[in-house]
């Protein structure tokens, strides 16, 4: 199943919805249908109980070249934008919502991530990207700060010092050098990446889903609780998993030496 939108092709394959940002004209810069569509073709891949994973792309030569400035001209009466407004309405609800899926994300960085970008590449869960791609925080060099969520991210990602450079310098980051430092989970040849991102997302997809979600959230959750806090929270979700019909096919798959068969029950 394959669905286009102005902004944005949706498809599903083996249980991955594939999301496909598509303005390559503008490489593929977030305007408001873009940012429309992506929060509707996010909560398409939730409602739809065959998917259990979502792969996010981009079309062209670009991932995302963060937001369209030409939203961001002066208005009929000379006056400015507040930019906040759009962060309040539209970006920061779907960085929020990606960040409480139940279902994981892998991202394909094809080209270019700039911005917002960076942003809605690393807040996936395991993120690829092509050899000759690349990853700018340009807001430093338009008067601006970072937003999307980059000033949490990249802290936890790179640690304090090269997230403090990268933000303030405005240099890119190249996708050898991020999958080295740990900001990317792989680098790969520009025609391996879209069969090794999928590869990768129909391997999760076939896993339990309750289990793929609690290791999500609970790695999530890792970043604002203490040692003691996840112990906690560690042994209460498995009290819970421990009940469940996929927790005995995947003990009895493994004794009798067979591929599980997961329902998400």
């Amino acid at each position: 199943m394959t669905e286009s939108k102005e902004t944005i092709r949706y498809s599903v394959e083996q249980r991955v919805a594939i999301i496909t940002l598509e303005r390559p004209d503008h490489l593929n810069s977030v305007n408001a249908v873009m940012r429309r569509e992506l929060n509707e073709a996010i909560d398409d891949a939730v409602a739809d109980a065959e998917v259990r994973c979502l792969l996010v792309t981009g079309a062209g030569r670009g991932f995302c070249a963060g937001q369209d400035l030409g939203e961001r001209k002066p208005l009929n009466n000379g006056e400015k934008h507040d930019l906040s407004l759009t962060l309040d309405r539209e970006y920061n609800p779907l960085l929020r919502k990606l960040d409480a899926l139940q279902k994981p994300v892998v991202c394909a960085v094809n080209g270019v991530a700039a911005g917002a970008g960076v942003s809605l590449a690393l807040a996936s869960d395991v993120c690829f990207a092509a050899e000759h791609a690349r990853f700018i925080l340009s807001f430093v060099n338009i008067g601006l700060s970072p937003d999307c969520g980059a000033t949490w991210l990249l802290p936890r990602l790179l640690g304090p010092q090269r997230a403090l450079a990268f933000a303030l310098s405005g240099e890119a980051i190249t996708a050898p050098q991020a999958a080295q430092w740990g900001m990317i989970w792989k680098c790969v040849e520009e025609e391996q990446l879209m069969p090794a991102a999928l590869a990768f997302a129909q391997g999760l997809a076939a896993k339990a889903p309750g289990s793929l979600a609690a290791i999500r959230q609970g790695m999530r959750a890792a970043w604002r609780n203490s040692f003691s806090d996840q112990l906690d929270m560690e042994r209460d979700t498995q009290q819970r998993l421990g009940f469940t019909e996929d927790y005995s096919e995947g003990v009895s798959a493994f004794r009798e030496r067979r591929a599980p068969s997961f329902t998400g029950r």
